[in-house]
Order: C-alpha cells, then structure tokens, then sequence
C-alpha cells in the first residue's frame, strides 16, 4: 500500500479533495465579502446570516412552491441580493459616512434579527434538502468514491469565482466599480450613477452568499445557525488573503480548505482551529494580508 508520511494515499487524496470542497464554499463565501469590503469598505457581519437565507429560501421554496433545485439557483439569488440591495438603500446608505465601526455593529445586528426570527418560527434542529436527482450516485476517482454532488459544488464555486474576478478585474463594468469607490464625485460628473452602482454591488455580494446556500443546503443540515459559525472561519480567510482582495480571497480560501483537509490527516486535534493559527502568523509577518496593500 501507498503511504505519503505514513498515511494511506487513499486517505491522503480523499482528504486532500473534501478540503478542496470545503474551500470552494470559504472562496465563494470570502469572494462576497471582499467585493463588499473591497469596493464598499463596509464590513458585512450579516453575511453567514444571508448565507442561511439562501439555503432557507431553496428549502422553503421547494417544500411550499414546488421550486427544484436548478431554478433555485437562479432566483434564490436574485431575492435575496433584492433584500440586500433594500437593506444598503434604506440602513447601510445612512452611516456610509461614518466609521467602519457603525457598519459592522448595524449588519451584526442584522444577522442576529435574521437568526432569531428564524429560530423563533423553525427552532434549532436542521433541515435536509434532496440532493438532485441528476448528482446523485458518485464517481470513481481510484483513490476514493466522490459523490457527484460535491464534484458539482467544487466545479460551480470555481466557474462563479472565476467569472466575477474577470467582471471586476477585466472588464468595463468593474472599472466603473472600482473608479466609483475611489473617486465618486469625478464619476457622477460623467454621468454614472454611483449611489445605484453602490446598491447593486452590495446586492450581488449579497446574492454570491445566497448562492453558496443553495449549494449547500444538499451537503449540510439547513438550520437558523448555520451561517454563523462558517462567518468566523470566512473572515479570517479574508484577513488572510487581505481585506478587499478579490483574487486573494478566492485563491486563499482554496489553500485554507486544503490546509484544513491536510491537518485532519495529521493532527486532527488542530483542524478548527489551523486557518486562525495562519491568519494570526501571516497578520505578524504581513498586516494587510498575502494578497492586500501595504497602507
């Protein structure tokens, strides 16, 4: 038998693919708050809580509308980066002058508003969400048996990442985004409507956290809590790849669940909490994070 440092390389290889999962979902979750932060520097605590809302949505929307999960995908999104777009126009537009500080405090609250509601009408105990019949079964891979659906959600989080990092990075659009944040007033003289592009922006990051609760609601039980737990292990991969890091974000939250999947092979003990044992040496060695910009 093949070992790699005295593991099996079917354990090896098996950890090292479910780590890469799990670290599509902190890519797809990192990459919404970098957008938001990056572009908006508001520090959205109410993430994890939308991140639920999306899985709650596919999970309401096919018991009660008959919604399967392929049009989930699509408009789960959408209603819910409506209700973040309706949330920066009539709460977060009013303190947008104002410190960090206030933004943060306001969205936290927020996400405890959402966690409590939703524990007070479902209580606390998860919910399960069919896999789609299309993903089931598994594949093969000769060093372990990969369900379907977990190759699916890797290829997804990866092509939404990929492809957001292209808009804000390589075209027009995210030229205007990122022009608008630096200097709004030059902007507005050339006639683009910055307070919509604010909204919009905050909206999508929004939808790519309800996106990623969609693909999760297959994997993990769909309960009040869920997003916020997974919050705190996302923001330390953000201050690892650096606030506002588009493609720091997605690349840092790949390496983080790798680095996750590899300490459950050798030291399980340490596996929660390896990704805070790395934020806190790469905040020592580079405060603005791997991938941000020196003050």
């Amino acid at each position: 038998m093949t070992m790699i440092f005295g593991v099996p390389l079917a354990v090896f290889m098996g950890q090292l693919m479910l780590g890469l999962i799990n670290g599509a979902f902190y890519a797809l979750l990192s990459l919404g708050l970098a957008v938001i932060f990056g572009l908006l520097k508001i520090i959205n605590f109410a993430h994890g809580a939308q991140y639920m809302l999306g899985a709650f949505a596919a999970l309401l929307g096919l018991q009660y509308l008959g919604i399967n999960y392929w049009l989930a995908l699509l408009l789960v999104p959408l209603v819910v980066g409506g209700l973040g777009m309706v949330i920066e126009r009539t709460v977060l537009r009013r303190i947008a002058h104002l410190d960090h500080l206030y933004g943060l405090l306001l969205t936290y609250g927020l996400a405890l508003i959402f966690e409590g509601t939703l524990i007070n009408v479902f209580g606390v105990s998860g919910a399960s969400y069919p896999v789609p019949e299309a993903l089931s079964g598994g594949l093969n891979l000769g060093f372990m048996f990969l369900p379907t659906y977990r190759g699916w959600v890797l290829v997804a989080a990866l092509a939404v990442c990929l492809g957001t990092w292209f808009i804000i990075e390589r075209t027009r659009l995210g030229a205007y985004l990122r022009a608008g944040t630096e200097n709004p007033a030059l902007m507005q003289a050339f006639g683009v409507n910055v307070p919509q592009l604010v909204t919009l922006t905050y909206g999508f990051g929004v939808a790519l956290a309800a996106f990623a609760g969609v693909l999760a609601a297959p994997l993990y039980p769909v309960s009040p809590t869920m997003g916020s737990s997974l919050l705190i292990v996302v923001f330390a991969v953000v201050v690892i790849g650096g606030m506002g890091s588009i493609l720091g974000a997605i690349l840092t939250g790949l390496a983080m669940g790798l680095v996750e999947g590899l300490t459950k092979v050798y030291y399980p003990e340490a596996a929660n909490t390896v990704i805070f044992l790395v934020m806190i040496l790469v905040l020592m060695l580079r405060p603005a994070g791997l991938f941000g910009k020196e003050a």
